[in-house]
């Protein structure tokens, strides 16, 4: 809202071939009738309004989301709670154990919605075991413990625990077809590396080019791998960790910030992603495995 780097400002001006994007949040559905809500965003009002499946539109207040997974507690993934707050009963919420004691305590957003909807908590379990979501039929959820950071509110900031940061692995339980979601992936494990290889679509960490590139624009002192993220560039940058991958594996860089290079349509950035087969994620975009 206040950047006026390169990037934002030709968006603003029109003076930039690059599109805006809204935080990261994507929906997850195995029968197109009845949906999971992957994080919050702050922009989840505009989301919901520019997805009409989520509002069937079957009674006075509706909606046809059924739960709401959060990979960590980042402002990024959970302010939107605050605007489903006038949801008709307790909002199903999964999330680790760690992610619950933050939204009750360091950032009480559970206890400030007890006095709206509330909330009925589901624990993720990161044990490896496969877990399945009321109200979701067809699909099985795993979570992928990663290394990547807490919060800056958090008493585990910078000494994260298991459970502070997950991706998660979604399977078909018709087609057998296999996603995984990871937006904060700061280093590969043996573990998420192996189900990534598995994967038929791998949706993960775009959001800086440089590790650097916060610095460089003297918009913040933190390096992309202090905030929990893997830089896009380098020899061992996430494009070179998709690089890795099967080619039949699609590749979708989500998380974009703002200041990232990649947005620029036009850009030597830009093209190496394309040329590398990977797309970028945008508002609206819409896929079925």
């Amino acid at each position: 809202w206040n950047c006026n780097c390169r990037l934002c400002h030709g968006v603003r001006t029109g003076t930039l071939n690059a599109w805006p994007r809204t935080q990261s949040s994507i929906a997850l559905s195995g029968d197109q009738t009845n949906w999971l809500l992957c994080n919050a965003s702050p922009d989840i009002l505009a989301q919901l309004r520019a997805f009409p499946a989520l509002q069937p539109a079957r009674s006075v207040r509706d909606t046809a989301i059924r739960a709401v997974l959060l990979i960590d507690a980042q402002v990024d993934h959970t302010t939107g709670l605050y605007m489903l707050r006038e949801h008709r009963q307790p909002l199903d919420i999964w999330c680790t154990e760690p992610v619950r004691e933050e939204l009750e305590g360091s950032n009480p957003l559970f206890r400030l919605l007890d006095h709206y909807c509330g909330v009925a908590w589901h624990r993720i379990p990161i044990d490896g075991s496969a877990f399945e979501v009321g109200g979701i039929p067809g699909l099985r959820f795993t979570a992928l413990p990663l290394t990547s950071n807490a919060p800056p509110y958090s008493p585990h900031r910078d000494h994260p625990v298991p459970g502070d940061n997950i991706g998660v692995l979604v399977e078909d339980s018709t087609s057998g077809k296999r996603l995984i979601y990871a937006p904060g992936l700061g280093e590969l494990d043996a573990l998420t590396a192996s189900a990534m290889r598995r994967a038929d679509c791998v949706m993960v960490d775009g959001t800086c080019w440089r590790d650097d590139e916060m610095i460089r624009l003297g918009l913040s002192k933190k390096r992309a791998r202090d905030m929990g993220h893997r830089a896009l560039d380098g020899e061992h940058g996430m494009l070179a960790l998709l690089a890795e991958l099967p080619a039949s594996t699609r590749r979708i860089l989500i998380h974009i910030n703002n200041t990232n290079p990649v947005l620029d349509e036009d850009g030597p950035e830009h093209a190496q992603v394309l040329a590398a087969g990977i797309e970028l994620a945008y508002d609206g975009m819409d896929f079925q495995l």
